[in-house]
């Protein structure tokens, strides 16, 4: 049972300044509803109801988003905007919040290392909300949950992208083991390869399924050479054990 669901949201940014000066990224709005609100609504359509958010110096309008705002719902109230504020009520209701800050900015798997004590001694989800997903039927957290539930092991969700991308991604490589359901037994995966090193155009994007014993492996790997600890790095300790499986999943992603 996946019950958790891990979102690191204390990076700066730095490519959507000066927007994100003052603004956290993850607040950033599609429409009217910030990019962090539609990852925890994908996890909640996935049956997950305990959000863990890795947050940062500047980001605690992240904590007052899913939390009441008394005074606004009081002003609203038997207005005809009243109606504004039920979806944002209706996340808060369904969910539990759980806050830690990552002091700080050493790379995606010092987050989620970061995170240990919000999850705990089980498999758990992670979101980067800067990844947004459409889809039609279901969520794509709740397609990677299915192939969870029948290999046992770390899921990663990939998408096929233009060589000459190559150098925005991690990149996987691997074999097919369901034809069916897109599904790949990972062998190795690269950070970031040229598109002359990379050993295929199936990139990683943000949305991962992780067995617990990937905090020990990421207390364990060496910082790479900008001093980051990566998860690619240790979900390769994984793979050359053949517990990673990576899913072509069904839906769309936006690059935010």
């Amino acid at each position: 049972m996946i019950k958790k669901c891990l979102f690191p949201a204390a990076g700066y940014g730095t490519r959507f300044l000066p927007a994100t000066k003052a603004v956290p990224k993850e607040m950033l709005p599609i429409l009217t509803k910030p990019l962090l609100q539609y990852g925890v609504e994908e996890a909640l359509a996935a049956g997950i109801d305990i959000m863990a958010i890795v947050t940062g110096r500047g980001k605690r309008s992240i904590e007052d988003h899913f939390d009441n705002a008394f005074e606004l719902e009081s002003q609203l109230s038997g207005t005809a905007k009243e109606s504004y504020l039920k979806e944002i009520k209706t996340v808060i209701e369904s969910a539990t919040f759980t806050y830690v800050r990552q002091r700080q900015m050493l790379g995606l798997g010092n987050a989620i290392l970061t995170g240990e004590h919000l999850i705990g001694d089980e498999p758990f989800a992670v979101i980067l909300a800067d990844d947004l997903c459409d889809y039609d039927n279901k969520s794509v957290l709740s397609q990677m949950k299915e192939i969870y539930n029948k290999y046992q092991c770390s899921i990663i969700a990939i998408e096929e992208i233009p060589m000459d991308k190559t150098s925005n991604y991690g990149v996987i490589s691997g074999y097919l083991v369901d034809k069916t359901n897109d599904t790949y037994r990972v062998t190795n995966m690269v950070e970031k390869p040229e598109p002359k090193n990379a050993p295929s155009n199936m990139a990683i994007i943000g949305r991962y399924i992780l067995t617990p014993d990937i905090f020990n492996i990421l207390e364990n790997i060496k910082p790479d050479k900008n001093g980051e600890i990566q998860i690619t790095d240790a979900l390769n300790i994984q793979a050359k054990e053949g517990k990673v499986i990576a899913y072509k999943f069904d839906g769309k992603r936006f690059d935010c």
